[in-house]
């Protein structure tokens, strides 16, 4: 009776002990799928960050070749302007000669009407070249402002992208070890399992005992009983 019940109790701590390593296995494995979803959940966030940047680095793109092509238009009609503003000042300086230099006055007069209509000519290649440069600095600046925009957003796609073989590395790293780990608990379980269907025998056993313990002491007073009655007919 002793000896089985100490073996309940030894029975009773080697459960709780396997209990402990059971419940152990558990916490890692969900510590281990909880980094494997991280990782892969932070793998999916980083796609669609690259995704949407690359979607947004086209757009700036198509943006930079409008803004360059409309760059190039006017800086081209500008040396165009500046062209025939040589050629006109060119033009200016010989009527000037023909007036200084006329004969007769008719002549000097014809001269003078073909100046001022140079003069004014050159007053609005002037004014056109000056109205091209201000819309040609301001589209400079826009090139150059988008120019930056699509740096930082490459510079992010980078950055997104080096971070994504440690995230896959901890995900695939994770996954193995849980499922090694998922075989350990299989074992800590079965384990468990073992020794509580042990306690249970053991513990049946001793309910066993007892009963036929209590059941012999009370037919012990009755077999007194029966003897004394015996004594007294005699």
């Amino acid at each position: 009776m002793v000896s089985l019940e100490k073996l309940v109790i030894q029975l009773r701590q080697k459960k709780q002990e396997a209990t402990k390593l059971r419940q152990k296995a558990e916490n890692q494995v969900k510590e281990l799928r909880s980094a494997e979803k991280r990782s892969s959940s932070g793998l999916q966030t980083i796609d669609k960050k690259i995704e949407s940047e690359r979607e947004e680095s086209s757009d700036v793109s198509t943006v930079l070749l409008r803004k360059n092509a409309q760059l190039e238009s006017i800086e081209r009609l500008i040396a165009t302007a500046e062209d025939r503003l040589a050629t006109e000042k060119e033009a200016i300086d010989q009527i000037e000669q023909e007036i200084e230099f006329a004969d007769n006055p008719i002549e000097k007069e014809n001269a003078e009407i073909r100046l001022r209509s140079l003069n004014n000519r050159v007053g609005e290649l002037v004014e056109e070249i000056k109205n091209r440069q201000k819309t040609a600095k301001k589209i400079l600046g826009d090139v150059t402002n988008f120019s930056d925009i699509k740096s930082k957003i490459v510079s992010k796609i980078q950055k997104q992208t080096k971070s994504k073989p440690s995230l896959r590395e901890t995900k695939i790293s994770s996954h193995k070890a849980a499922q090694n780990l998922l075989k350990d608990l299989e074992r800590k379980t079965k384990a468990e399992e073992s020794a509580q269907k042990s306690l249970e025998n053991a513990y049946s056993k001793l309910k066993e005992l007892s009963a036929k313990k209590k059941t012999a002491s009370k037919k012990r007073p009755a077999k007194k009983k029966t003897a004394a009655k015996k004594k007294s007919r005699r």
